[in-house]
């Protein structure tokens, strides 16, 4: 029988002895749709050592016993790339403003636990506490509601962001490049913001 599940908040510099079983959870949970990644371990360590170098990120990691099972990050938005400051700057906005959650992957297996609201209450809580963030937010994917890559009878979270209180926000869109299962290289993706003000 499994130990029971247990959640522990990191900060990111102290992410380094579980950094290589979130780039592979990251790769597990992103092979579904709606992203459909194919997967490169050496991105995703490069991609999260740069959360491990901003001094006020959070890795939110859950644990079934000693095994990663789940995994939520955070960072200041004025620590991560151009690429997610670039629709703030342009829109003519404050990116010191916001705190930016990365991802929240969970393995299938112990979805419908409420991991997932635990996720945004730890990143939510951390975000207050360094006490000079207006917004949390977050991006996800743009997907033709008609692509037929779409899994039957899939739900995705959107109800489930707008009951926690994030708003879509069409004006701010990024633009990553990843490969697809069925890509022969790299294509760029468009991404949507979702924001919350900070209470």
């Amino acid at each position: 029988m499994s130990a029971p599940l247990t959640v522990r908040r990191v900060p990111g510099p102290d992410i380094g002895p579980w950094l290589d079983a979130v780039a592979a959870l990251r790769i597990a949970v992103f092979r579904d749709w709606p992203y459909l990644y194919a997967g490169d371990f050496a991105y995703e360590q490069d991609y999260l050592r740069a959360y491990a170098r901003s001094p006020d990120s959070v890795f939110v990691l859950a644990f079934d016993g000693d095994r990663v099972v789940g995994a939520s990050t955070g960072l200041p938005l004025a620590d991560d790339t151009p690429e997610f400051q670039r629709p703030f700057l342009d829109a003519g906005r404050r990116v010191d403003d916001v705190f930016y959650f990365g991802e929240s992957v969970l393995l299938p297996d112990y979805r419908g636990r409420g991991l997932g609201h635990r996720f945004f209450d730890e990143r939510e809580a951390h975000a207050r506490s360094l006490s000079r963030f207006a917004w949390t937010g977050f991006c996800a994917v743009d997907r033709d509601p008609a692509d037929l890559r779409r899994p039957p009878g899939h739900r995705g979270n959107e109800t489930f962001w707008t009951k926690r209180g994030y708003v879509r926000q069409p004006g701010l869109t990024v633009r990553l490049a990843w490969q697809e299962l069925d890509e022969p290289a790299p294509s760029e993706k468009p991404l949507t913001f979702w924001l919350r003000p900070l209470p």
